[in-house]
């Protein structure tokens, strides 16, 4: 008879023999210690507040995107009179004028991503709480794309900061940022601080509980 396999055996975290990895150096240490002995920083199994830091970040980062899309983002000033554009109307602008490659990329940075970025923390924290059947490795992924392309949203706040210190020419034209400038940055901030936030390895920590609920292992607190 082909003796059966030995199952494999079941992973072992970190965490669970007490050894937190310091968030500033890197050095893992018995969280019992209290601060690292390498940088003095405070040592934690988790984020503390991991995730409602993550939620109270997005909130704040939601309810900012929508001002950010319909309040002007700036005001040119020119002979004919004021003129006041949203992101939007930008996008709308350059593509009539068949400049189509700007008017993708600021639709893509200002619109798309940090609407994507705010669905996936969102997605993030729903399976940090076991209500996604996604699979840890690709959430993984998708938590560290996030936190990569959230970098690159401030395209529109670069564009107007770049305008309004070139294009001062007295009583011909005059470019000024609008509110929605300010708005957006603060989007851009919010969910790179919500990203930030959130701990990837409370997804690990949910999965490893799934297969064996009765395992003798500690179960980790989420939210320390």
């Amino acid at each position: 008879m082909t003796p059966e396999p030995n199952p494999s055996p079941s992973p072992i975290s970190a965490a669970s023999q007490g050894l937190a990895s310091c968030h500033v150096c890197g050095k893992v240490s018995p969280v019992t210690v209290g601060h690292c002995p390498r940088c003095d920083t405070p040592l934690h199994l988790r984020k503390p507040q991991s995730l409602e830091r993550t939620w109270a970040f997005l909130i704040a980062a939601v309810i900012l995107y929508i001002p950010a899309n319909t309040m002007p983002i700036m005001t040119v000033q020119g002979i004919g009179g004021a003129e006041k554009n949203t992101i939007l109307s930008g996008v709308v602008r350059f593509w009539e004028m068949k400049s189509y490659p700007v008017a993708i990329v600021i639709f893509t940075a200002s619109v798309l991503i940090p609407l994507l970025k705010v669905i996936a923390l969102v997605w993030l924290c729903l399976a940090a709480r076991g209500r996604s059947q996604t699979a840890p490795r690709s959430l993984s992924r998708l938590y560290h794309i996030t936190e990569l392309l959230g970098r690159w949203s401030m395209v529109d706040v670069f564009v107007v900061a770049i305008l309004v210190c070139l294009v001062q020419l007295g009583a011909i034209m005059t470019i000024t940022p609008g509110p929605a400038a300010l708005c957006f940055s603060a989007v851009v901030i919010l969910t790179m601080f919500s990203a930030m936030s959130f701990d990837p390895r409370l997804i690990w920590d949910r999965h490893h509980e799934k297969p064996n609920p009765s395992s003798s292992l500690p179960s980790l607190p989420t939210n320390e």
